[in-house]
């Protein structure tokens, strides 16, 4: 058996392709950034065919740059956003991709909760429908492009793409098809009544088999080795829905551990043993064959940061930082303690409200760019703790957490993650989780560990540890405070708001 483990981790934009030794070294790494399409308000898409186009580019560099046999690759693992929804065609061709970050079915959600519809696919899937979960999407295709709909082969997941490419194999994962709200928990299977409740009675044939994340899906064909450099018959297992992955490669696999991912996405999840039934509840997972994450999530973290860093802070010079290092001393110079301003990191809605938009309020005078950003960091912060709370008042609360995502690169958010939540938080020795969380999965599927929590054990360690600053509690708290009654109370304005856009 080969020495290495390819893990790939393809997001909402950017595809990495990481080679790591079974010790969590990393060997060689490559990344693309990939393009988002909005043809219309609300709708987030991607070229499917340049996402592969990139995942071939990766790899490729990859294995180039590790300079490495690539026949020494024991296996691959692929993690990717969850949601969303990506589709083939009958004749197994790319049809459409479909991101997470899509709000096209708000008023199917809104219609919805009229009707009760939640009510109905709770007890199977335990979560709520919501404006870009697979099966949303899938429902709004089928009701406004019915053209669309009756093309549709296959949906899954954006890995299941990158494997489907990879392989041939029309597969998905427990991890992501939960994720998704489309299997009946705790059976972990599709169920005829489930896809009735969301309209869905035509679609069982479109889903694939849902497998377990470290079983093998496939294997690299000759025409994809041609491609990539990889050797073809290389062993790749089904992946997991990155949330996972990412906990498992910051080394969350204990009963109890909480992984924070400051990402695009806000996600806060914890595992446990059986799964948590309650509807305040965003999202269930599956995490291994046994056990289960409670998931609280939204789009509303670290792409903040990437979107005022893209228009407002990357054009600048002379500073000789990027963007992101630049914010983060920025946001270091102001005190904590003094007058910031609040934040809503709402770009793309929030959980609660698909409508809901970022906004900065209390600006004076006296501001300046330091501030605003500091503005920025903490409202993140302060919506990951909102679905904290929530988590712990469902009983899956902790007492310490790994941060990990793009966010837990600035030392100074993960210290304000300690002061707000008021717990020890550690960044993990990986900066890339996800795919490493992937290449754990793989690694147990050749056997070369016997279970995720062994491989993590190998491959994973901490990197640095923050401790919650009492200090500055009570002024974190009246600034979360104020951030939460701002969010009620802007609630009628973003409704007019979004009746103007609709509109114009």
């Amino acid at each position: 058996m080969g020495n290495y483990i390819l893990g790939l981790d393809a997001g909402n934009t950017v595809i990495k392709a990481i080679i790591f030794d079974t010790a969590g070294r990393e060997l060689a790494m490559a990344a693309l950034d990939g393009r988002s399409s909005m043809p219309k308000p609300g709708h987030v898409e991607r070229d499917l065919n340049e996402l592969w186009a990139n995942a071939v580019t990766v790899i490729r560099r990859c294995i180039d740059e590790a300079g490495i046999d690539a026949g020494d690759i024991a296996a691959i693992g692929c993690a990717g956003h969850g949601n969303g929804l990506y589709a083939l065609d009958r004749d197994g061709a790319p049809l459409i991709g479909i991101q997470s970050l899509d709000t096209r079915g708000v008023g199917i959600v809104a219609e919805w909760a009229g009707e009760n519809v939640g009510d109905r696919t709770y007890p199977y899937c335990l979560q709520q429908p919501w404006a870009a979960q697979t099966p949303t999407l899938l429902a709004w295709i089928k009701r406004f492009e019915p053209d669309l709909f009756d093309r549709i082969g296959t949906v899954f997941l954006c890995k299941d793409f990158v494997v489907n490419r990879l392989t041939g194999a029309r597969s998905s994962d427990t991890t992501d098809m939960s994720g998704c709200g489309l299997l009946s928990m705790p059976a972990r299977r599709y169920e005829q009544e489930l896809l009735a409740a969301y309209g869905l009675n035509d679609c069982m044939d479109l889903l694939p088999p849902a497998l377990e994340s470290a079983e093998i899906a496939g294997h690299i064909t000759p025409e994809v080795a041609a491609l990539t450099g990889l050797k073809a018959g290389t062993p790749v297992v089904a992946g997991l829905f990155d949330v996972v992955a990412s906990a498992v490669g910051s080394g969350v696999t204990r009963t109890g551990a909480a992984s924070i991912i400051a990402g695009t996405w806000s996600i806060n999840q914890v595992i446990t043993d059986e799964p948590i039934r309650d509807p305040s509840i965003f999202m269930l997972s599956t995490f291994d064959p046994k056990r289960y994450l409670a998931i609280e999530s939204s789009a509303t973290s670290a792409a903040n940061l990437e979107w005022i860093a893209r228009e407002f802070l990357e054009h600048e010079a002379g500073h000789g930082k990027s963007p992101f290092e630049h914010a983060s001393e920025l946001v270091a110079s102001v005190d904590p303690a003094g007058d910031v301003p609040i934040y809503h990191p709402f770009l793309y809605g929030s959980q609660k409200n698909g409508r809901a938009r970022a906004g900065f309020y209390g600006i004076a005078g006296w501001h300046g760019r330091a501030h605003m950003l500091r503005a920025l960091f903490e409202g993140v912060v302060f919506e990951h703790k909102r679905h904290i709370e929530t988590l712990t008042r469902a009983g899956a609360g902790f007492d310490e957490a790994v941060l990990s995502g793009g966010g837990s690169r600035s030392a100074v958010w993960a210290q304000i993650f300690a002061d707000v939540l008021g717990v020890p938080v550690t960044v993990a020795r990986s900066r890339e989780t996800g795919a490493l969380g992937a290449a754990i999965a793989a690694g147990t599927g050749v056997g070369i560990f016997p279970d995720f929590a062994a491989g993590a054990t190998a491959m994973t360690s901490a990197a640095r540890r923050y401790a919650p600053n009492g200090a500055i509690a009570q002024a974190y708290a009246a600034r979360y405070q104020l951030y939460g009654e701002i969010n009620q109370a802007m609630s009628p304005m973003w409704e007019r708001i979004a009746q103007m856009q609709a509109q114009s």
